[in-house]
């Protein structure tokens, strides 16, 4: 249908819909078909706009009022600026000389109705031309809406005189309306935790993205009166280059935005994870080596709203200091011979300090650390510093002032994080850093890394300075006492960052990383002490975590081959601290009570051993013997008999001894003597007596040994919606099993904090556990939105431990509701016991590690059965995806 018929239809149909329908969906299929071929996106975004002005106009004849002088139909918004993504809302102003809208109602509304029926995202209002002045006055959304407006049909003088009035002060004043947008930026950078770098950006409204540009638009509009940011460089605001990342970076975000709304068919800004894939593939972006093209398309995302964020704070800077700070004198404080301080802001002399002084580049950020005061770099200095980054080079790298100030930064005491932020945005550390410069904006696309590698580096930095804070010792007691120990901050600073700077090359990272450390120390001349210690923690950062979280840090055994692995207590102290960073800078829902107790139980028993010497292990039989008499010896305290004791302990196998404190043990015994023959199972249930940041509930079930109590029991507790970190399950040589689970809220806190939830807990497990023919149901649960788009094929991996006699089952799968309880479950069926088990959930990955015998409490000898219960787990795991 081409325009001439659409006219004729429109106008002389009884119902234009049809009409008006078909031609819009004929030029968004097309509109579609051509972006998906490679057109150019602003190109399409105005035609559509285009389109929609074709109906709406032919529509609007259609009525008696479209001849009235008095009556205008006006596009206000982002479709005021000829601007329609594939579902953008399609704001309209009926504008009416004052009293002459009654006249209209009826026909006015039957217009609206019609618009309504084709389907159109309609915003509208109807107001006349005072009413629209005394609305802008009260409600700045509405004022910055008529900052941007078309007649789409009748007369433009109405329009015209509605924007004479808009831009007078008697509505606004320019200083009222600067500060309200800029105060409606921070809000909303706010509400995106102030960062580029969520793992689910919105393209509208995110730190850096459209919103951010629309926002430079507006209040050029406002205080010049121009209709594109392009006419700043008439007023010398932006340079040609400055305006070209300005176009490129808009242009960038629409194609986003324009295929967001394709793929999910209606207003959708937010890149979701259920849409990522799609789009990567709808742009062009293909998988290299083993980075996803979903993962270039997100690096290309965070980059280029980092440069946007770089480039609007220059402009807003400037409108602040022309807008607000017009009138005012300047105060002027001279910082060195090269920089001074204005206004609180830090500037270059002149503009060619960076090109005699190439130094002066690596200087300026030095500055700032040693004055907390400077609120940051003036706008003209940013200019000339981006000017000046080409001559970061491999001379510039190696000059020894360059590098010895880049020392001194380290060891300036400050807020680290925030002056290595400032030189990321202003894209001088990665210069200056070229193995940095590559991760940065680079995400893994999963939810257990929700930052970019530089965002999580720049975060492990941050949570080394708050460790020599106040605040930081409630939530991390140790190593804000250990921080304060170290010999020197900044060999902790320098494998911060480098402890993952090699991700996504290839290979093993922390090896390459620490390639790249060793290299870093000897172009900035650190010692050859110093550079051991700093290359041998970004090799080993993993080591504590993996070792605390997927191995049983009760046997002496584990513990001793750690101790090996440290050289030194001070090599132990790094670690820790720095491994506490790491985590809690990974993801917050990482970093609970429990990792901060396994982490902190390592440490306490690497340090006894290093003590100790590591070439005089812990007996392990004196080791159960010293156990099991101090606990004697508390029970004889509290009137138990050994007779009663002896009983009890002659039922449970060594490694019970091994794994709790002797409080521990004597509380269990005590209260399984108290329990008597009572048939029904004993629950126990304690919160650790420890700080804030290592406590935990610890559930212990005693009851008559049956082969599903780990389905069941796994079973009840996900249903209360606990989260099992650790499980051990004590087979007794005689009728009854004593089983141990640590689990957390959903928050990650004990159940200490609610114990009216805690006895719930305790009757649930009794009620549910006393009949072995009534066991409960595996949970079942819709699986969350984020976690369905992560599938991947379940991973099962067997070795055996010849020293403790068992199997270890490693399981990487996807997480999902009711995951144990169905492990559980297979378990059983293959007459396999399970004696203990770590949990450790990372995102939507699970990498569970299982300690297992056959039925006679035996590893697993024979392939053919382990290569059974693989595939049986792994096909009853991914059904359930």
């Amino acid at each position: 249908m081409d325009r001439s018929e659409l006219e004729h239809r429109i106008s002389h149909d009884p119902s234009p819909v049809v009409a008006a329908k078909e031609f819009l969906q004929h030029h968004y299929e097309a509109d579609a078909e051509a972006f998906r071929q490679g057109a150019d996106v602003r190109a399409l975004v105005h035609a559509r706009a285009a389109t929609v002005d074709t109906v709406l106009r032919l529509i609007w004849n259609r009525y008696p009022f479209s001849s009235s002088p008095d009556i205008t139909l006006v596009a206000v918004g982002g479709y005021g600026r000829g601007e329609l993504h594939p579902h953008s809302d399609i704001d309209l102003l009926i504008l009416t000389r004052k009293g002459t809208e009654s006249a209209w109602q009826d026909d006015l509304s039957a217009f609206i109705t019609l618009l309504w029926d084709l389907k159109l995202d309609i915003g509208h209002s109807v107001r006349s031309v005072d009413e629209c002045i005394n609305a802008a006055k009260h409600d700045i959304t509405i004022l910055t809406n008529l900052l941007e407006t078309r007649t789409i049909a009748g007369p433009d003088s109405l329009r015209e005189d509605l924007t004479e009035q808009v831009y007078l002060d008697d509505v606004m004043s320019d200083k009222d309306y600067f500060v309200a947008k800029w105060e409606e930026q921070q809000n909303r950078h706010t509400k995106y935790g102030d960062t580029e770098y969520n793992l689910e950006p919105n393209v509208k409204g995110s730190p850096g993205a459209l919103r951010d540009i629309q926002t430079i638009g507006w209040i050029t509009k406002r205080h010049f009166r121009l209709e594109n940011t392009a006419e700043l460089a008439r007023f010398s605001i932006i340079t040609d280059e400055e305006h070209r990342v300005l176009l490129e970076g808009e242009t960038f975000l629409w194609r986003l935005r324009f295929g967001l709304q394709l793929i999910a068919d209606r207003n959708e800004n937010r890149m979701l994870f259920d849409h990522q894939r799609t789009l990567a593939s709808m742009l062009g972006y293909k998988d290299e080596g083993k980075r996803l093209g979903v993962e270039l398309m997100m690096q290309s995302y965070y980059r280029t709203v980092l440069a946007l964020t770089e480039l609007t704070d220059v402009i807003l800077q400037y409108y602040d200091e022309a807008i607000l700070g017009s009138g005012s004198e300047d105060e002027i404080r001279p910082l060195n011979k090269r920089f001074q301080m204005r206004n609180f802001y830090i500037e270059a002399i002149n503009n060619q300090v960076f090109a005699y002084a190439p130094y002066a580049i690596m200087e300026i950020f030095v500055l700032m650390a040693q004055h907390p005061e400077i609120k940051g770099i003036r706008a003209t200095t940013i200019r000339s510093l981006r000017a000046h980054r080409h001559l970061i080079d491999d001379v510039f790298r190696s000059d020894l002032a360059v590098t010895s100030l880049f020392m001194e930064l380290l060891r300036t005491p400050h807020a680290l994080h925030e002056t290595l932020s400032a030189m990321k945005k202003y894209n001088v550390l990665g210069r200056y850093l070229p193995e940095f410069g590559d991760i940065i904006g680079q995400m893994q696309h999963d939810l257990f890394h929700i930052y970019t590698v530089d965002a999580h580096t720049m975060r492990v930095i941050r949570n080394m300075v708050r460790l020599t804070t106040e605040e930081a010792r409630t939530e991390y007691p140790l190593a804000s006492r250990l921080i304060h120990r170290l010999p020197k901050m900044d060999t902790l600073f320098i494998a911060g960052l480098y402890h993952d700077v090699a991700k996504g090359r290839g290979g093993d990272h922390s090896e390459l990383g620490a390639i790249d450390a060793e290299a870093f120390c000897e172009r900035h001349h650190l010692s050859e002490r110093d550079t051991r210690l700093i290359a041998w923690l970004v090799e080993n950062h993993l080591l504590m975590s993996m070792t605390a979280q997927r191995k049983d840090i009760s046997d002496p055994g584990i513990i001793q081959a750690f101790a090996r692995a440290i050289p030194s207590q001070a090599h132990l102290d790094y670690l820790y601290t720095l491994t506490v960073c790491d985590i809690s800078a990974t993801n917050p829902k990482l970093w609970n009570t429990w990792r901060a107790s396994l982490l902190r139980q390592l440490y306490i028993e690497a340090k006894r051993a290093l003590r100790r010497g590591i070439d005089t292990p812990v007996n392990r039989q004196a080791w159960i013997d010293a156990t099991r008499e101090e606990a004697r010896e508390i029970l004889n305290a509290q009137n138990m008999t050994n007779e009663q004791i002896d009983q009890i302990w002659d039922t449970v196998d060594e490694d019970y001894f091994l794994q709790d404190s002797t409080v521990d043990i004597a509380w269990q015994t005590a209260a399984i003597i108290r329990h008597g023959d009572n048939p029904d199972p004993l629950v126990l249930i304690r919160d650790t007596r420890g700080g804030p940041t290592d406590g935990y509930s610890q559930i212990i079930i005693y009851m008559r040994d049956r082969v599903a109590l780990f389905a069941a029991t796994t079973a009840v507790l996900e249903q209360l919606n606990l989260n099992i970190v650790d499980a051990r399950i004590n087979s007794s040589e005689g009728p009854h099993s004593i089983s141990s689970y640590i689990v957390l809220d959903e928050k990650g806190q004990p159940l200490g904090i609610d114990p009216a939830r805690k006895e719930r807990v305790r009757k649930r497990l009794i009620e549910e556990l006393d009949d072995p023919e009534d066991y409960p149901d595996i949970i079942h649960r819709r699986t969350p939105r984020q976690l369905k788009h992560f599938a991947f094929p379940t991973e099962v991996t067997f070795s055996n431990d010849t020293i403790n006699q068992r199997t270890l089952m490693e399981v990487i799968t996807p997480d999902r509701p009711g995951l144990l309880a169905r492990i559980g479950q297979v378990l059983l069926e293959h007459r396999v016991r399970l004696t203990n088990a770590k949990i450790a959930t990372l995102g939507e990955r699970v990498e569970d590690v299982f300690f297992i015998t056959d039925e006679h409490g035996r590893p697993l000898s024979d392939p053919a059965e382990c290569e059974a219960l693989q595939q049986h787990l792994c096909k009853m795991l991914d059904e359930i995806q």
